[in-house]
């Protein structure tokens, strides 16, 4: 099976036996969604609209499209440590007309710059988010970081229909035994805090970035939009991240100090479908983002719990499979269909016409 041009070029060589097996399972996996026949066509999908509110005593900022539409969900994105709304474009714009919000965590992208000392706080705030917006009947989707945080939220809020958790950082409950460290540190300092923070423009950031770490692995677009929306006016001229990597830091270093996160996933009783990614190495490193921080027993504690398991695809799941990731979308939005007694609409809302 030979790849389509944009996904073989962005695939790294092989540098070693174990790169080769990986490179080759990556391959077959990125050939299998980049064939993935589609039948519907797309319906143009407008600019992202902006907004602000503050909740939980943080300003929070989010991305919306379009208005809810009868008989059909609305759909909450929460994105990862270190991203922001714009990072689910790619998934998003397929949708058509469905209405859409992308949230925008503490400390990341356009929202108010405050470090996340407990991770119980980023539920909290996708609660009183969802209070404040009077949101409902939700299909929550949320990768790692904000996959956590809509388990919290779902737990106590009740305003979600189903979820679909992409490789949620929810580790071993034994991982939860020291909640005030989540790392070994000689200095105390995690190595994300040293991120290089001072570019020219969106162009400089992808030029520096493209060969590094797992972004050889992204999708061309989604590469793009991390980059364009990832970066905000700095008070010296250029540009900075929008989420400092002093924050970045603070969530990794405060990883494992929801322990009652496993309270809250036994209470969500909807539809909750966990996609995890490849397993970590025996030794995994401080800097190992690529590898699924995910409890393989976590889908079976959740009361209406399924797993998928994807061992050849990374933990940045939509950023390297978004065309997989609107097909499950696709799916549950169908399945929220079906349980609210609505037929499937008659407008487009799928992928590209092949």
């Amino acid at each position: 099976m030979r790849l389509a041009p944009r996904i073989e070029g962005i695939l790294p060589s092989p540098r070693n036996e174990s790169g080769r097996r990986h490179w080759e399972g990556c391959r077959f996996f990125l050939a299998y969604i980049d064939n993935m026949p589609h039948t519907q066509t797309v319906t143009p999908m407008p600019e992202p609209q902006l907004r602000k509110i503050r909740v939980n005593g943080v300003e929070l900022a989010y991305f919306e499209r379009n208005r809810p539409q009868p008989g059909a969900p609305t759909l909450l994105f929460v994105h990862a440590t270190g991203f922001h709304g714009r990072i689910w474009d790619r998934v998003i714009e397929p949708l058509g007309d469905c209405h859409s919000i992308a949230l925008e965590q503490r400390g990341h992208g356009r929202s108010e710059k405050r470090k996340i000392e407990h991770w119980q706080v980023v539920g909290e705030d996708v609660a009183a988010f969802i209070e404040a917006l009077e949101l409902s009947d939700l299909i929550g989707i949320g990768h790692s970081m904000g996959a956590h945080a809509l388990v919290d939220a779902a737990a106590t809020t009740g305003a979600f229909a189903r979820l679909l958790l992409l490789d949620p950082t929810i580790s071993d409950p034994e991982a939860y035994a020291s909640p005030t460290l989540a790392f070994d540190l000689p200095d105390g300092i995690h190595p994300a805090a040293r991120r290089f923070n001072a570019f020219a423009s969106a162009e400089d950031m992808m030029e520096r970035l493209a060969s590094k770490s797992a972004f050889p692995l992204y999708d061309p677009q989604t590469f793009r939009d991390y980059c364009e929306h990832g970066l905000i006016p700095s008070a010296n001229g250029g540009m900075t991240l929008a989420c400092p990597p002093e924050i970045e830091a603070s969530v990794y270093m405060a990883s494992r100090s929801n322990a009652a996160i496993f309270d809250a996933v036994a209470s969500v009783d909807v539809p909750v479908l966990v996609v995890r990614a490849q397993a970590p190495e025996a030794e995994r490193g401080i800097m190992d983002f690529a590898s699924s921080p995910t409890w393989p027993g976590l889908a079976n504690l959740f009361p209406q719990g399924r797993e998928l398991h994807w061992p050849d695809v990374t933990h940045f799941i939509p950023m390297q499979a978004p065309d997989a990731v609107i097909d499950l979308l696709e799916q549950e939005i169908e399945a929220w269909r079906q349980s609210h007694g609505h037929a499937p609409p008659t407008h487009s809302t799928g992928g590209a016409q092949s």
